[in-house]
């Protein structure tokens, strides 16, 4: 097993080129190709959510204005992308069969950010998306939630920088649920090439379903040794203490299932997944 295509939606932000650096790391690891997709608003879009009595003059002031913006963000997504890629030594080359070096390609879609993402996803071995920050362009949520939710594909959530190393010592967070079953098979490749795997559980995070044993006997079956620890805190919840347990194995990804709650839910009450997604401060490739 093999990554061979990486998705990163391309952001204009400084979150944005951490997972651009995250994406081409990754890429090099694995010989794989990046497909960079910027998303560009198209200035139409202004016509549903122009309200009533306002004036056709001014509906085409707010799209031209619309455009602009677009535009001068496409051109600043653009030159990062090329900075960043000149800097790494990455290949720049459309996804070729058969390639034996890291590549990347960037290509402009029209479009909406959650639909453009979640369907690209789906013809990708996973896709890199920065952490969305409090106060944050809503649109950078809106393609995480799409990634997980509508693509059935895995997602790599990059921290606010890129890190030094990746995939090397893996932690994987298991409570028995079905989010994680999904997490641990898309984790397959990542953990069969690390140094070292080992499975935290909780007794506050532990859904119904099979044990640690029954997973390190799985994970065995391809090939992959693993540890146990667990990362009960009294008085914590589960999403910091899991955090805290994977620093101190000195872990450089974690791997979990995603919104084993309701989304709402965990929204609205907070919950391990958004702990991560607010919080997380090493790569975090999750799975719904």
């Amino acid at each position: 097993m093999a990554i061979r295509k990486i998705l990163l939606p391309m952001m204009g932000t400084e979150a944005g080129e951490a997972a651009l650096r995250l994406a081409l790391m990754a890429a090099r690891q694995w010989r794989a190709h990046v497909a960079a997709v910027h998303v560009r608003g198209d200035g139409r879009d202004v016509l549903q959510i122009a309200g009533e009595g306002i004036s056709g003059a001014l509906i085409e002031q707010m799209m031209v204005a619309t455009e602009r913006e677009a535009v001068r963000r496409a051109v600043l997504v653009r030159q990062m992308f090329d900075r960043v890629v000149a800097e790494r030594g990455v290949t720049l080359a459309p996804a070729r069969p058969g390639a034996d070096e890291a590549s990347v390609w960037f290509e402009t879609v029209l479009g909406r950010d959650d639909e453009v993402v979640a369907q690209a996803a789906r013809v990708a071995d996973v896709t890199v998306l920065a952490r969305p920050d409090h106060g944050a362009d809503v649109t950078t949520s809106d393609a995480l939630h799409a990634a997980l939710f509508d693509s059935g594909r895995p997602v790599l959530i990059c921290p606010r920088r890129a890190p030094a190393r990746l995939g090397r010592r893996i932690c994987l967070a298991w409570s028995g649920a079905p989010e994680g079953a999904a997490a641990a098979g898309f984790g397959l490749p990542w953990m069969q090439a690390a140094d070292s795997v080992t499975i935290l559980t909780s007794a506050a995070y532990t859904r119904r379903g099979p044990d640690v044993a029954a997973l390190a006997g799985y994970l065995a079956l391809h090939g992959i040794a693993t540890e146990a620890a667990r990362f009960d805190q009294e008085g914590e919840a589960p999403g910091p203490a899991m955090l805290a347990a994977a620093h101190a194995l000195g872990a450089d990804m974690l791997i979990m299932g995603a919104y084993s709650s309701s989304r709402l839910r965990q929204l609205i009450l907070g919950g391990t997944t958004r702990h991560m997604l607010e919080h997380a401060d090493l790569p975090v490739l999750m799975c719904r």
